[in-house]
């Protein structure tokens, strides 16, 4: 006689809150600025390559992004095996919790932050730890490496933190690295990072060489 196997659980997934529309005006236009939406056209060269695509819509493109991540190598001084694209930062965020997260595993991150770190880590299975912010808005980094137990996989920086701005500086994020494990999983969020204007920002590429987990 066969094992049952045990019945499946179902886990409530958050729902993903976005920014509510503006209203609507006739003496001026509106934009969604929660979307990141840009009261400027798309650069002529970004209307140009995309009108060439649209030329070579009968084939099918290189599934492995060769010549984006030859690209990419280049540019960042990066090995080709460490780079991986994707459809924005979400798609990467939850590539990576799949990746290294089994069910039950702990994920820290600040709270409040991107709305979809809760979202991208109960679709992994694994279970949010949030961390709340401090009473400016800022990481609690301190928090955030005193909430790392056995369990945790991987913790999230989000520098600057969507939505609240601020930035986290090198030297914080050092000493944050200096706290945790070697075997958890530091994910630096700079998905803004072309919006940080302060001394002593964070460099991810330095930090991704002098740390194996970042």
């Amino acid at each position: 006689m066969s094992t049952p196997r045990p019945r499946a659980t179902v886990t409530q997934i958050p729902a993903y809150v976005p920014g509510k529309p503006p209203v609507p005006r006739d003496d001026l236009v509106t934009y969604k600025l929660s979307s990141n939406e840009n009261p400027f056209p798309p650069l002529p060269g970004v209307i140009e390559a995309a009108h060439a695509a649209v030329d070579l819509a009968n084939r099918y493109p290189d599934m492995g992004n060769s010549a984006l991540y030859a690209g990419l190598s280049e540019k960042l001084g990066v090995p080709v095996g460490d780079l991986a694209a994707g459809t924005g930062s979400v798609a990467l965020i939850y590539q990576l919790l799949q990746a290294f997260c089994d069910p039950g595993d702990e994920v820290v991150h600040a709270w409040r932050s991107f709305e979809a770190y809760p979202i991208a880590i109960t679709s992994a299975a694994a279970t949010s730890v949030p961390v709340p912010l401090t009473a400016d808005a800022e990481h609690d980094l301190d928090a955030m490496a005193a909430a790392v137990t056995d369990r945790t996989k991987v913790v999230i920086v989000c520098t600057p933190n969507n939505p609240t701005g601020p930035s986290v500086t090198q030297t914080a994020l050092d000493a944050f690295l200096a706290q945790v494990p070697p075997h958890v999983v530091v994910v630096v969020d700079e998905a803004y990072l072309e919006f940080v204007r302060m001394p002593d920002a964070v460099d991810g590429l330095a930090t991704y060489r002098a740390h194996p987990n970042v």
